[in-house]
């Protein structure tokens, strides 16, 4: 069966997709003008108006990353670029009447890989739901996380914070768009999982954000990845002695640098922060700016964040991905130590009272999980729900498959869920243990809450409003289920964990 042709008409021109398995595609639209050229380094800038059709039936560029993390299939690699502003829209073939939610997704990878074209984020799923999915690229790595504002001069100007300022570009060409593709601008919920789930709830902070969105959803945000402009200017200044050059000269540089340059410089000062720094990391938002004022714990807590609904959660095994994967979390006793050894020794003993089998395995990886990803859950949870209605989730679930390989219910395993896995391929494959029906039926759980979320900003009348009385939390699981404070200890354990010592050793 041949895929139909489909056009629209967008603010810059006609966009041209395609029709298949019931739902409308069009791939790498642009958002923002290439950054590049005069245009690295500086906030996203307006497209220019196309004549004719431009064809939107392939995914675009990645922003510029190691190789090894653009595979798309077996022997197959996403092209990369610095034009890599572009995002995806996955319609209903039948949408009905009314316009439907949207969802935006923010991909994640650590701030420095990643991409909106990875199979699992494909959104025919959800949009067959009852919305219409857009998935988005954004800057990474020196080119868009990492804040080298400190270095621009008037010749070579930078600006900070750019890939926030490319999520902001992006929403905004939602609200002025979406509605041709059926969707309801008045309805826009923006969700990302690990750093993109750090970024969306970041945006919270962001001023030029309002009223660009309705709901957020953070799935296992990461934590400490917002810093001080001065702790910025420490990590800007380290990248500038990794690619060998001047201070003086270091605008101009960046600005002519290769772009496999600043990826392997990037990946150099990642190794060299983690090793030196006990667990800073150097990409991420930079609050203090005009971009984002407040740090975006602090902005919730005082109620200047917007006050937009929130689903927060992490899952159960967060760091046994990072045992084997991307090890960069403190899941070994001589990394905890070291990670403790910066918070004094009333506090070291403090955090390690709530892991009662450390230093055995289990207890340090769950001790690098919830430094990772639960204390930002819990630290969000806790200020967020001050002012504005808040849900919290835990994700337990896995099938045999995962379990009897190690993995379990670790980071970005809800994403088998959220984007209907399950169904086909390989997460199809993965439930051949006699888990189909269990998985699917936790897949129609997940999606039709973030749906219904999407839709009316309340998960289901099951899901209690997270507050810091009981704090009940939604269990993702078999039998899923609400717990009042679990895992109390831990999280009372990293209440008083200073991120910004880190950074500062």
């Amino acid at each position: 069966m041949h895929d139909r042709i489909i056009r629209a008409t967008i603010d810059a021109g006609v966009v041209e997709g395609f029709t298949r398995d019931g739902v409308h595609r069009w791939r790498a639209i642009p958002y923002a003008a290439a950054p590049v050229g005069p245009l690295r380094l500086v906030a996203p800038q307006p497209v220019q108006p196309w004549r004719g059709v431009r064809h939107c039936h392939t995914h675009g560029n990645c922003a510029p990353q190691s190789r090894m993390y653009t595979v798309t299939g077996l022997g197959r690699y996403q092209p990369m670029g610095e034009d890599c502003l572009t995002l995806n829209v996955v319609a209903p073939e039948n949408p009905g009447d009314q316009p439907l939610p949207v969802m935006v997704f923010v991909h994640g990878g650590a701030y420095m890989l990643g991409s909106s074209a990875t199979p699992i984020y494909d959104g025919a799923g959800l949009a067959r739901r009852g919305c219409v999915y857009v998935s988005v690229n954004y800057r990474l790595g020196a080119l868009g996380t990492l804040d080298l504002s400190v270095l621009s001069t008037p010749d070579n100007p930078i600006d900070d914070n750019l890939f926030i300022r490319d999520l902001v570009a992006a929403l905004r060409w939602v609200q002025t768009n979406i509605a041709v593709f059926g969707g309801d601008p008045q309805r826009v919920t923006v969700f990302g999982e690990s750093a993109g789930a750090h970024a969306v709830a970041s945006l919270l902070a962001v001023p030029s954000a309002e009223g660009l969105f309705s709901q957020v959803i953070s799935e296992s945000p990461a934590a400490g990845m917002s810093r001080s402009p001065q702790i910025a200017e420490v990590f800007a200044g380290k990248l500038v002695q990794v690619l060998g050059c001047r201070r003086s000269d270091a605008a101009s540089a960046l600005k002519q640098a290769d772009t496999a340059l600043l990826v392997r410089a990037v990946d150099r000062l990642i190794g060299q922060t983690t090793k030196e720094m006990a667990g800073a990391f150097p990409l991420g938002p930079t609050y203090g700016t005009e971009v984002m004022p407040v740090d975006p714990v602090e902005a919730m807590r005082s109620g200047t964040a917007l006050r937009v609904p929130l689903i927060v959660g992490s899952n159960a095994e967060e760091a046994r991905l990072f045992t084997r994967f991307l090890k960069l979390l403190p899941v070994t006793e001589r990394r905890i130590e070291s990670l403790l050894a910066t918070q004094g020794i009333e506090g070291r003993d403090r955090i390690v009272a709530a892991y009662p089998e450390y230093p055995a395995q289990a207890a340090c990886v769950q001790f690098g999980g919830d430094f990772a990803f639960g204390s930002a859950v819990w630290q969000f949870a806790d200020a967020h729900s001050q002012h504005a209605p808040t849900y919290v989730y835990r994700y337990d679930y896995a099938p045999r498959t995962l379990k009897w390989t190690g993995v379990g219910a670790t980071h970005a395993t809800e994403l088998l869920a959220v984007f209907d896995t399950y169904r086909s391929g390989f997460g199809k494959a993965l439930t051949v243990a006699g888990d189909r029906k269990v998985a699917r039926r936790i897949s129609n759980d997940v999606q039709n809450r973030w749906r219904e979320f999407a839709r009316t900003g309340v998960p289901g009348g099951d899901w209690p409003r997270y507050d810091t009385v009981d704090r009940p939390v939604l269990v993702f699981d078999k039998r899923s289920r609400v717990e009042l404070d679990p895992h109390a200890e831990r999280r009372a354990a990293w209440a008083d964990f200073s991120m910004g010592n880190l950074a500062q050793q």
